[in-house]
């Protein structure tokens, strides 16, 4: 923008800004708040929609067709269909692609009767809580995808609350799964395993590639649907490896011993320690480090890796089912077994950060 430019332009928005301050009532203006307020409204009324429709008429270089209005980031926008045919907008949608995309944000992170009201105050345009749901549910949602080398991969489970299908019945919990690649890129399916293990060998895999785990065997049965068995290099999980340890209780001399036999990857060392012991807890503890004794690495060895250190706890994946439960498990929440997977998918693009408007 040139000075001649710059200098039309504020004599326009002076001049406009005069005619607005005469239509606005005093009430409005006493405090900044109102005053920001009552400026949104005006450009969302009045100034930006003109705005806008210029650029789209000038864009297009056509105003022919049957009138749509659409919701956008900029108010109500009353564009014609052979100027959404050449935007690439489909003739039925409602709303523009941007504000959309704010759409499903805000109904990633909360109720729909909040995600109204949050849309509201954010934006200053209004979507009713059911047009939400149904912005939802009309996604053709995939998980997510990132442009990169697989080299990690933990799992997880959650639980979700749903509704009986008979009135007057109580709730009921299920399971879900969710995965975590890369510590970052997160997936999730309701009681469908399959589509979860599709999802990540869709994927370019590293060799090896690192698997992690609780001592959950769900966990590794899942694992087991993935990559190859020579190309899994699977490790538990280190921080609850040491938490089931603390909980054998005894000699804590001994604890500590064997804290440093399994940093190391010793788990012979650690079942001698324990053989004699009469304790329930530490018969149990021996039992499951039998049960894992393959996944059980020297862990003090992966850590000291500089240039390229291999991961020891799942801690990413329970993060996100935490983040994914968030949303799931609002107060009262109960959902209809069918939308399940329609809102974990949601919540996964938001919680990868795919719900970025570029």
């Amino acid at each position: 923008m040139n000075a001649q430019q710059t200098k039309r332009l504020q004599a326009c928005v002076q001049e406009i800004s005069e005619i607005l301050y005469q239509n606005t009532p005093p009430e409005d203006l006493t405090t900044l708040e109102g005053i920001e307020k009552a400026v949104r409204g005006h450009m969302l009324t009045e100034i930006s929609p003109r705005v806008g429709l210029f650029f789209v008429k000038t864009i297009t270089g056509t105003a022919q067709g049957k009138t749509r209005t659409l919701k956008s980031c900029i108010g109500e926008l009353k564009l014609k269909a052979q100027q959404l045919q050449r935007l690439g907008i489909n003739a039925r949608s409602r709303v523009s692609p941007l504000f959309e995309t704010c759409c499903l944000r805000v109904c990633a992170n909360a109720s729909y009767a909040h995600a109204q009201e949050d849309l509201k105050l954010l934006l200053g345009m209004e979507a009713a809580h059911s047009s939400l749901h149904r912005c939802v549910a009309r996604q053709d949602l995939n998980l997510p995808e990132p442009n990169e080398i697989i080299q990690s991969m933990s799992l997880d489970g959650g639980k979700v609350r749903l509704r009986s299908p008979q009135i007057g019945e109580p709730s009921y919990w299920r399971d879900y799964k969710a995965a975590c690649r890369n510590e970052h890129w997160v997936g999730a399916y309701f009681q469908d395993n399959l589509s979860l293990s599709d999802w990540v060998n869709a994927q370019p895999l590293d060799y090896p590639l690192v698997c992690l785990g609780d001592g959950h065997a769900g966990i590794w049965k899942l694992f087991g649907d993935i990559a190859t068995s020579d190309q899994r290099l699977e490790i538990l999980d280190w921080y609850h490896l040491k938490e089931n340890l603390f909980k054998v209780g005894g000699s804590l001399k001994r604890i500590l011993k064997a804290e440093t036999f399994l940093w190391y990857g010793l788990v012979d060392a650690v079942l001698d320690l324990f053989k004699d012991s009469q304790l329930k807890e530490a018969q149990n503890f021996c039992a499951y480090l039998m049960g894992h004794t393959s996944r059980i690495v020297n862990y003090a060895y992966f850590q000291s890796m500089t240039l390229m250190p291999i991961p020891i706890g799942s801690g990413s994946v329970e993060s996100a089912v935490k983040r994914i439960e968030q949303r799931l498990q609002l107060t009262g929440a109960q959902w209809n077994p069918g939308n399940v997977n329609q809102m974990l998918t949601l919540r996964c693009h938001y919680l990868s950060g795919s719900l970025n408007s570029s």
